[in-house]
Formats: structure tokens, sequence, C-alpha cells
């Protein structure tokens, strides 16, 4: 497993981070206690270091696991996690999404609980969770600088969501020198991650980008197929049908990443051993193609998942050539000619800053 810095911060993180949300709630399948534990010992194993949790996920109950599982590794793993959403006062309704509170005062008091559940003196990076970039006022930035001094956070990141991304609240985090942002990226979905790219480029920014949903929701892992029922409470069904009918197309306009050497034909597909990767394992090595993404956080629900995904560096980086190659059909719509469902993205400042986008703002 290869680690990548955040910005400049001097926080490392594996390539392949171990995102918390799974184990906080019953969205991505029930576990018990001793499994969800069991799951973070095992990516350990398989050479993660990096924990992504936020205080929202279970209501604190995935923190306080994530505390208990590294106890015994602290000064071996960098620990992020999120504040911003006033659950303390406020009953969760389904998958909907919670009043934010984003103030100094706030952020203060969320992280000194957030360290109580972790049972842990510092977080090696705290993130704004969910912020729109009007809210990251003085105040919060002053606050988030506060901290570092204090020695509870080594880093700061804005996680960005909650539909695929919010374009002004990423450039504000890049803007106002932000350490990472996190951000829905990618082969399929690379609005707005690209767009970020293009800004910390253009801006020549430390900030690194932490890329959530990798397999696009269970297309390029191939766990959503064609025969796959969703569960009413499966987090994966909130995607329209016609995302998924056009997707198990697009999978298949890429399966020459299967092959290191980018040949196409027949052969069956096997382990980077003998020069090929698992579709799932290319999804990943796609996004560590560009240096600003420090670390992919793929959706871990099985050992099996940990380690086919944390294998992932270890197979063959993509070529320029094959990611040229992916690159020319996703201006195509990968050969696609119909509608996913998915045309639209959240703003938060009215949707002037999804003009060169092309889609509309959704409802918020």
């Amino acid at each position: 497993m290869n680690e990548r810095e955040l910005g400049t911060s001097g926080v490392e993180v594996s390539e392949i981070g171990f995102g918390a949300w799974v184990v906080g709630t019953d969205w991505w399948g029930d576990r018990s206690r001793d499994q969800a534990i069991e799951m973070v010992h095992h990516a350990i194993d398989q050479g993660v270091t990096y924990f992504d949790t936020g205080d929202v996920y279970g209501h604190g109950a995935s923190e306080e696991l994530i505390g208990e599982a590294l106890a015994e590794y602290r000064e071996d793993v960098t620990v992020s996690t999120k504040v911003g959403y006033d659950f303390y006062n406020n009953p969760q309704a389904g998958h909907g999404e919670l009043p934010k509170r984003i103030d100094g005062e706030w952020i203060r008091e969320a992280l000194d609980d957030s360290l109580e559940r972790l049972d842990m003196e510092y977080v090696d990076m705290l993130m704004l969770h969910n912020a729109n970039a009007d809210e990251v006022d003085a105040d919060v930035l002053a606050t988030l600088d506060e901290l570092r001094e204090e020695g509870k956070v080594e880093a700061i990141g804005w996680a960005l969501g909650p539909s695929i991304g919010w374009l002004a609240d990423g450039d504000a985090a890049v803007q106002n020198e932000f350490d990472a942002l996190q951000t829905v990226f990618n082969m399929f979905e690379q609005v707005p991650g690209q767009h970020f790219l293009d800004t910390i480029r253009e801006l020549d920014a430390d900030t690194s980008v932490v890329a959530r949903v990798p397999h696009s929701s269970g297309l390029l892992n191939e766990q959503v197929t064609p025969d796959t029922e969703l569960g009413e409470g499966d987090h994966r069904s909130h995607r329209p049908t016609e995302w998924y009918e056009t997707g198990w197309e697009k999978v298949d306009s890429v399966r020459f990443l299967e092959r290191a050497d980018g040949a196409s034909g027949d052969e069956p597909r096997g382990d980077h051993a003998d020069g090929r990767r698992t579709m799932a394992q290319a999804a990943l090595q796609w996004l560590l193609y560009h240096d600003e993404v420090a670390s992919v956080t793929p959706t871990f629900r099985t050992a099996a998942d940990i380690d086919e995904w944390a294998g992932a560096p270890a197979t063959p980086a993509l070529s320029d050539a094959e990611y040229e190659r992916v690159q020319e059909l996703y201006a195509d719509n990968f050969g696609v000619d119909r509608d996913d469902g998915m045309d639209q993205l959240r703003s938060s400042v009215g949707g002037e800053d999804l003009d060169e986008t092309g889609t509309a703002p959704a409802d918020d």
C-alpha cells in the first residue's frame, strides 16, 4: 500500500482508505459490532491506514466503534472525522439530510464530543461536513486555525455533498487552502471531480482530493448487475433505474481496463499477478492516476471487498493511453444515447456555478 500526503499538511493517508460510514449505520447492510471491528482490523492487515468517519454516522456510533477498533493502532493510522450536522437535537428521518450548523462555537463543541467518542486526543484531519461556501466565514476559518494550533487537528478538509457535488463549495475549499476536499468522483461521474482538479491546477494549490463513491454505487465493482434487486433500505436504491440500465452498458465499454496492456478480447479475467486488474481495481487505479487524488474511500462491505480493493495499488497503474481512452469514451457518454436520470447537480449558490456543466440545479 502506498501513501500520499494531504496537501502540505504532513499528514499521510493510504491510497485506499476505509470509509467508516459503513460501520456506523445499517444503510450498507447489517453487521454486529464485533464483525465491524473485525473489518477494521482486516483492513489494517491489508495495508489500509486511513480511516474516515463522521459524527453524524450512526449519531456517534461510527466514531465510538472506530475509536475502539483503532485504540492499539493509534500511532500507525490516520483518522479523520466530520462535523456540521446537528443530530443532537434532531431525529434522523430515513436517509434524509439533518439540519446543519457551521459556526466556530459548534465546530469546537462538536469536535470535543467526537474526540470523546473516539477516545483520542486529536484527529489527523477534521472535515466540515457538507458546508456551504457562505457558511465558512472568518469565524469558522479562525476556529480551524486555533484547533490546529491547540494540537486537536493536524489537517483540515471539506466534505462535499450530499448529492454528486457543489462546485462553488469545492472551489472555496481550494481558495481557502484547505488540505483536502472530499467529493464523489469516478469514471462515470467526473463532475465535479475534474472541475476541482482544474481549479487546483489553475491556482497552483496544494489541496488534495479524497474520492468517494469510486465504484459509482455498485456499477464499477459489478456488485449491482441487471439481476440485482436492491432492497428498500439499501443506500444504493436512491439511484434511478435509468442510472443502472445505462451504467451496465458503460461498464462493458471499459472492459479493456481489466487487462493491464489494454488489450481487448474474450480472455478470462484473473488477478493482477498475471497482468490483469478486476474492474473494481481498474476504477480505483483510474482515480489514482491523478496526482491530486490522495486517497480513495470505497464502501467496503465484506472482507473480500477489502482484499480486492486494498490490493488495487499493487496492480499495474493506468497508462496514459488507457486514461486517454477512458476520457474519449466519457466525452461520448460511453456510446450511450439515453438519459441516465442523473442530469442534475446540487448547488448552494443558486445554480450559477453549474453553467459550465450543462446541467440544471436539482431541487434542494
